[in-house]
């Protein structure tokens, strides 16, 4: 561990908004170890609303994915970390700071040995079998500080979308990033109408994109008009506040994608679905688990609980797969999601909401 306080620290992030969520237990750590430093995160552009209002952080700083103009001067900070084994952020510590810590790759990959070199701290890379979390965690254990391994949701400022008071309600996010992730727009109209059944009211997320737009356009074609109490908050709420939307919902569900991590995050019942990823790697990170060392989720299991959270996988025998759905790209189909009955979720739900 550094052997005096570092006065200033950079947090390395520049991957998508679940794995900047994800960094969160680490920059946590580090404010409980060193609490009197400037602590920083460089994040990518269009990234750091998963930051927005977090207690640990002075400055979020962000660069655009292709830019090469660093947003600090040279060795501005006593201590730089790169959450990330890749080459940008690893130079981008290189040039930040005067001590590093990162995640390296394993010691047979020569040409990327300068890695290793550049860190006085470090672990190898074992992304495929560590949970994404326990990596991050990992840079808190070679600087010698205790862990905190909680994630920290974000925290807006609006006023609440949804009047708790007025009765229970349900939310559920239909988009993922990527087709290969999504559930059949047929079975969240289903679900809808089940929870309206259950006597929850139903809100509906998504983010700012088109793409989620007409999603949510086409699941309200399907449902009956009066079948029950529906708020509709695509594309109108950043990260916090829908954050604080979710921290009063008596069940989140959604797939495999950044806005389900939040929702673990906030510590309600959550209820996701999961086809070709890999949940032991991926699978949403309980709030207030406390074991170190291990993964809560076991690669295959049909339904599996975890503190809040439940994780519901297609049973396929390639499941998961850990590829780009069945045809192997991004805008791919999923057997293991289209096939996964709206049954199963329903009653993942009934035993979330018991």
């Amino acid at each position: 561990m550094p052997t005096s306080a570092p006065r200033s620290i950079l947090v390395i992030c520049m991957r998508r908004l679940g794995d900047v969520l994800l960094c969160t237990p680490l920059i946590a750590s580090l404010r409980r170890a060193y609490p009197q430093a400037r602590i920083d995160a460089l994040v990518f552009k269009g990234t750091e609303g998963m930051l927005e209002g977090n207690p640990d952080l002075d400055h979020c700083l962000t660069m655009p994915a292709g830019s090469r103009k660093l947003p600090f001067p040279w060795r501005s900070y006593e201590l730089a970390i790169s959450t990330q084994a890749n080459d940008r952020p690893q130079l981008i510590a290189f040039l930040a700071g005067r001590v590093r810590a990162g995640i390296v790759p394993g010691a047979q990959d020569w040409a990327e040995r300068w890695k290793r070199w550049q860190c006085r701290y470090w672990f190898e890379n074992d992304a495929e079998h560590r949970h994404t979390v326990e990596q991050a965690l990992k840079l808190a254990d070679v600087l010698g500080i205790a862990r905190y391994p909680d994630v920290v949701p974000p925290r807006g400022k609006a006023a609440p979308v949804v009047d708790p008071a007025a009765g229970a309600y349900a939310v559920l996010h239909l988009a993922p990033m990527f087709r290969y992730k999504a559930w059949p727009i047929t079975h969240w109209a289903e679900l809808v109408s089940t929870l309206w059944q259950r006597g929850l009211r139903v809100v509906i997320s998504g983010g700012p994109a088109a793409s989620e737009r007409a999603l949510a356009d086409a699941l309200l074609a399907l449902l009956p008009k009066g079948g029950g109490a529906l708020v509709d908050v695509v594309g109108t709420l950043k990260l916090g506040d829908l954050a604080n939307l979710i921290k009063s919902a008596a069940v989140f569900v959604g797939p495999d994608t950044s806005i389900t991590h939040l929702a673990a995050a906030c510590g309600v019942p959550v209820v996701t679905l999961f086809g070709p990823t890999n949940p032991e790697i991926w699978g949403p990170w309980p709030n207030g688990r406390t074991v170190a060392g291990e993964s809560p989720w076991q690669r295959v299991a049909p339904v599996q609980r975890s503190g809040t959270v439940s994780i519901v996988q297609g049973i396929q025998s390639c499941v998961p797969c850990a590829r780009e759905g069945c045809d192997r790209h991004k805008e791919s189909r999923a057997a293991c999601l289209d096939e996964l009955p709206a049954a199963r979720v329903i009653a993942a739900v009934d035993e979330a909401l018991s």
